[in-house]
């Protein structure tokens, strides 16, 4: 037993002053009694024993009331080591999407808002986050009405994260009880604590879940080619039963154009075909009804009308072969001699080709060198005469590259290609080696850190470079070579060009670093805008003569359809999809999580920690007790005599 005001039990040395005045009262004197007393006697020593008797009742009665008045006073209570240490709250409540799922007719979120604001004392302080917002040091009625409209969020904290956010929440001191309280349904995706648990931090996780855990989802979109007028849209699906058909319905903007439903088989998953016109500009919505969760009902996507690329061929050699591969729908192809160059054109292409020239001029590699770094694409094809001393000194300064003495041989083939590299993805379905390969006659050695492409029977290369600097080893020349007669030249070329500029793909996913190129030119300080109805941000962005590069990571934070403008002038469509992890509802297994203390719900765990940090105190007793020993005193004056 513990005291609030323990000074005032010293009060309890004032009781040996009662003590001593009885002692000095029951002082025993002799008496001699007379002869006609003589028959009293018995009568006197009776009472003189009932009246000692009833004084030394009276002093433990009054004794006994003091002490339990003193006591009293003092404030008795008994509690855990615990109960009487400072008390930190720090509370996670997860926002994230998975909490949409519902739970006797409302949402995990709006449930465990509701569960907080009734079970938790509204005046105590305490510190909140979830995935996005912090509230450090407040109380319920400060944030009450914060959490009421806590909107749902596409970032997910891991439980590492979570922990180390949560301690910075908390003060330095090492008296204080600190509790770190997780609010989730933990999906599997959270995974396990791999840093060691503080043992100054008391963890406890409140799990709350679904009765269900079935959700369909959209999780992705492609667009194959069909014919001529046709094109084939794939929504493909996840979250369904083998028994159950989802309608599933296709928009352009705000108009209906398709409507079917998804058949899933027995792993869940869904693949649903849907014919768009070709060639058509379409802002796409993919909408799906009956799912559990609400943010993967729907998808979008955009078609935007294909942006033309530039490419700018310098070379006396014949170009016939580039008009094939670089058509009039997908680039504007221009050709032109060294001598009728006009410099003042380069800066508007996407690509320069130099095809065969015998040497690069000082002045042309000044500009080609800033058309580079501009982040334009340069693809060098050598001529049998060249002069290695010109090209080594325009090479030089991409990759360390350096073109050796030439080596003549007749019909050596290309035998090896790399398809790693970034111009060959998705163009072979497998690694092929019967592939009917070209051959070269005569062509140079080179010496570059830039990776092989393209190689030559004994590991020579025949094509090296990457991000936008390409460079062959062999004049492509008739007499030289019949590359030009390959299928290889198709991919090879067209994609050296087609990478030059970064083409808005179908959808992007919000969260996730991605970098897209608007065709454009920038006058001034004029920047380029992304909004959406009411919402408007400014992307990260590197402006170029010939287009301007737009980065995406935090922004946007909602899905949907976007417009990129300059100075309010459209420019193309750009969709975003929140991603799809929170779709799959998968829960962790908390039974096997060291150092945590599982609650079922937030009610419970708050009658725990009541529980702990109870404190009982006595003093009301010892007040009934003073009480019935004053009774008993009463009793003793009245009927003892």
């Amino acid at each position: 037993m513990q005291f609030k005001h323990p000074e005032i039990l010293w009060a309890l040395f004032l009781l040996l002053i009662p003590i001593l005045i009885h002692l000095f009262q029951l002082r025993r004197f002799k008496k001699t009694p007379f002869t006609n007393v003589a028959m009293l006697q018995r009568v006197v020593s009776e009472s003189r024993k009932s009246n000692t008797l009833k004084k030394w009742l009276l002093l433990c009665t009054r004794l006994l009331l003091l002490v339990c008045l003193i006591i009293a006073f003092a404030q008795p209570f008994s509690a855990a080591k615990t109960a009487l240490q400072q008390k930190e709250t720090v509370v996670y409540l997860d926002d994230s999407f998975s909490m949409q799922a519902k739970a006797n007719g409302i949402t995990l979120l709006e449930k465990s808002v509701q569960d907080l604001l009734k079970s938790m004392d509204k005046e105590q302080v305490f510190s909140l986050f979830t995935n996005q917002s912090t509230f450090k040091n407040i109380s319920l009625k400060d944030i009450q009405n914060n959490l009421l409209s806590l909107p749902y969020s596409h970032k997910q904290l891991t439980l590492d994260e979570i922990e180390l956010k949560g301690k910075t929440l908390f003060s330095k001191s090492n008296a204080s009880q600190k509790n770190l309280i997780l609010i989730s349904d933990f999906q599997e995706r959270l995974s396990a604590l791999e840093t060691s648990v503080d043992s100054s931090v008391t963890l406890y996780y409140v799990s709350i879940r679904p009765k269900a855990t079935k959700n369909i989802a959209i999780d992705s979109a492609y667009v194959q080619s069909g014919a001529l007028e046709q094109t084939s849209l794939t929504a493909l699906l996840s979250g369904g039963d083998t028994d159950e058909a989802s309608p599933i319905s296709l928009y352009n903007g705000d108009t209906l154009i398709a409507k079917t439903s998804a058949k899933f088989k027995s792993d869940g998953k869904s693949a649903v075909e849907f014919s768009i016109p070709a060639n058509k500009e379409i802002n796409g919505r993919l909408q799906v009804t009956g799912s559990d969760l609400n943010y993967d009902n729907q998808f979008y996507f955009n078609i935007n009308k294909k942006e033309k690329i530039r490419v700018l061929a310098i070379g006396s050699e014949n170009a016939d072969y580039l008009s094939r591969l670089y058509t009039p729908n997908e680039f504007i192809l221009s050709r032109t001699t060294l001598n009728q160059l006009d410099y003042s054109i380069i800066d508007q292409q996407n690509v320069v080709l130099l095809n065969g020239l015998t040497a690069i001029p000082n002045s042309l590699q000044q500009v080609l060198r800033r058309f580079k770094e501009n982040g334009g694409t340069l693809i060098i094809i050598p001529s049998e005469e060249s002069n290695l001393t010109s090209y080594n000194q325009f090479l030089s300064g991409f990759f360390g590259t350096k073109l050796l003495e030439g080596n003549t041989a007749s019909n050596k083939k290309v035998t090896t290609i790399s398809f790693g590299h970034p111009l060959y993805k998705n163009v072979f379905e497998r690694q092929v080696y019967n592939f009917q390969y070209p051959f070269v006659n005569q062509y140079f050695n080179v010496q570059s850190r830039a990776p092989k492409i393209l190689s030559l029977d004994g590991n020579d290369s025949f094509l090296v470079g990457n991000d936008g600097f390409y460079l062959f080893t062999a004049s492509l020349a008739d007499e030289n070579t019949n590359f030009k007669n390959s299928p290889l030249i198709v991919p090879t070329l067209y994609n050296m060009a087609a990478f030059s500029l970064k083409t808005t793909e179908l959808y992007h996913t919000i969260g996730e670093s991605k970098t897209i190129d608007v065709s454009t030119r920038l006058s001034n300080d004029n920047i380029l805008s992304v909004s959406q109805q009411e919402n408007s941000f400014i992307p990260l962005q590197q402006s170029f003569p010939n287009k301007v590069s737009l980065t995406f990571e935090e922004n946007p934070a909602s899905d949907g359809i976007f417009t990129i403008a300059n100075d309010g002038q459209f420019l193309k469509y750009i969709s975003f999809n929140y991603p799809r992890e929170e779709s799959q509802l998968r829960y962790m297994d908390l039974t096997n999580l060291p150092n945590i203390q599982v609650q079922d719900s937030i009610p419970a765990l708050f009658d725990h920690l009541d529980s702990e940090n109870s404190i009982t105190a006595y003093w009301k007793w010892f007040v009934i007790l003073a009480l019935l020993l004053a009774l008993i005193e009463v009793i003793i004056q009245k009927f003892i005599t």
